[in-house]
């Protein structure tokens, strides 16, 4: 299945034989385990050597043997032959609605006239493949949620050729991530080790496991091409995305499977391609599972923060406006009622640079963090107000509707040199009219396109709030302040129910 971004590219299940060293033609050096690199239910690092069957979820390091640092490797065949035993294929099948896969509403009344209209079929059986990987003894197993999603039966398929029913323990979609089990009986499976994804750079060497077109146990090799790739799948609304960019080759049959270090750990999970390009494909990082599995396990479904802002970026203009000393940052166009962020004292205008010890310097990094934050703790955000920092300390609620917790307004180009806009009073009946709770600010009635209004990306019909963050009263305000206004101002635009800052500059 072929899209924009191919989400099919799933690689197989690796079940790593851990207690073994690896024997490239340089030795590895193994420093010491990081934080990030333990067990989530516990594990200690000294634990990690042992190689006998332990109660756990997964293990984190290999146990392979210190020794001097590698080059260039000059083969990857110990480190594949390692790890294969605990990659997987996963072969499934199901029945799938045609609506629910792509055809829109309404699309069959192309089909009215005609004799067979009521033959097309509704659903279709579909048949699938993908990867993954086993981290656990006891056969819990890692792949991607596109992989399972409205499946019925899913087949696991292990390198020695046995076969196990897997059923889905949980799923989430935000992040593509889906949690396996199957029952090994009174065998143990072979464990992959799992890394730490924030410890890896742009350049260091990864591996590829997986079972792309079918083809089971194929391994690629290349490296590491970038880090934090947010706006990969522009389909995916309020996703969670921060992959790992690499050119080892994935192909469709390759999602779910590891992307793999040189000391044999996964470090992600591989996704997506893009399918106009060669060599680029994408991989969910291992610390971002390793947040969600355990819920996963626990409860089939991942608990997320809610803070309840709207947010939208800092461009140059805004930080001048708003006194920063750089475009950075998340700046808060709304604050929605009886939230976190309104009983926490988080204000409109507020520009948030830090949140629980980590700098936000993009305003996508702020839906991220909030919601990998665990519910009803107390999170420390340091704001922006009127050029000067404030700390608040905010109770995280719980994300009930991922759509509504930290909406992100994308930020409009600045305008050009001119207004070029109408705008009248907003009266209580035409609020009511627009389904508005209170009549706040003036309705633009026309925008000259030509104009700098329109160029700032103001419209038809959006609301004025606030001009240089205070309220605007009626159109005749807005004129008289507009006029006063000698290079420019700072627009607070309502477009249905989010709000978003504009700046707007003055031609001539």
């Amino acid at each position: 299945m072929k899209r924009l971004l191919i989400l099919g590219a799933t690689a197989a299940l690796a079940v790593f034989g851990l207690a073994t060293g690896l024997d490239l033609d340089r030795p590895i050096k193994l420093g010491p385990p990081s934080a990030a690199a333990l067990d989530l239910f516990g594990t200690d690092a000294e634990e990690t050597s042992d190689a006998g069957p332990r109660d756990v979820f997964w293990r984190s390091e290999s146990g392979i043997p210190a020794a001097q640092p590698i080059g260039v490797p000059t083969s990857f065949a110990d480190l594949a032959e390692r790890v294969a035993p605990a990659v997987v294929s996963i072969q499934t099948k199901g029945t799938i609605s045609m609506r629910r896969r792509g055809m829109p509403p309404g699309f069959e009344k192309f089909f009215g006239g005609s004799p067979w209209h009521h033959k097309m079929p509704q659903e279709r059986k579909s048949e699938g493949e993908g990867s993954g990987f086993v981290i656990s003894q006891d056969g819990y197993i890692v792949t991607n949620n596109h992989v399972v999603e409205d499946m019925d039966e899913i087949r696991i398929h292990f390198m020695d050729g046995s076969e196990l029913e897997a059923e889905v323990i949980g799923r989430d979609p935000k992040t593509d991530i889906a949690l396996l089990k199957v029952d090994p009986g009174g065998q143990l499976l072979a464990t992959i080790a799992l890394g730490d994804s924030d410890a890896i750079r742009p350049g260091d060497w990864v591996v590829a496991i997986g079972n792309p077109f079918g083809l089971a146990h194929t391994v690629t090799a290349g490296i590491v091409s970038a880090k934090h790739r947010r706006e990969v799948s522009p389909s995916r609304t309020q996703s969670y995305d921060d992959f790992i960019q690499t050119d080892a080759a994935i192909n469709p049959g390759n999602s779910g499977g590891p992307l793999i270090d040189l000391y044999g750990r996964v470090v992600g999970i591989n996704t997506a391609i893009r399918s106009n390009a060669n060599t680029i494909g994408f991989s969910v990082p291992i610390n971002q599972a390793k947040q969600i599995l355990p819920q996963l396990r626990a409860d089939g479904r991942v608990t997320r923060g809610w803070l309840g802002v709207q947010i939208q970026g800092v461009t140059k203009q805004i930080a001048e406006t708003f006194g920063l000393e750089q475009a950075r940052g998340a700046l808060v166009s709304q604050v929605l009622p009886d939230t976190p962020a309104a009983a926490g004292g988080i204000e409109r205008g507020d520009v948030i640079i830090e949140f629980n010890g980590k700098e936000i310097n993009e305003w996508k990094d702020l839906p991220l963090v909030v919601a990998n934050t665990p519910v009803n703790t107390k999170a420390k955000v340091v704001v922006v107000r009127d050029g000067k920092k404030k700390k608040f300390r905010i109770e995280i609620g719980r994300l009930d509707d991922p759509e509504q917790v930290v909406a992100a307004v994308e930020p409009q180009e600045d305008g050009a040199e001119a207004y070029g806009l109408r705008a009248q009073d907003l009266t209580p009946a035409l609020a009511d009219q627009l389904g508005l709770e209170q009549a706040e600010g003036v309705i633009v009635t026309d925008v000259d396109p030509s104009g700098a209004a329109a160029e700032a990306g103001i419209r038809r019909g959006d609301i004025i709030v606030e001009l240089d963050r205070k309220p605007v009263k009626n159109a005749g305000d807005l004129s008289k302040r507009l006029d006063a206004s000698k290079e420019g101002v700072l627009v607070l635009v309502r477009r249905g129910n989010a709000t978003l800052f504009v700046p707007l500059k003055r031609q001539g």
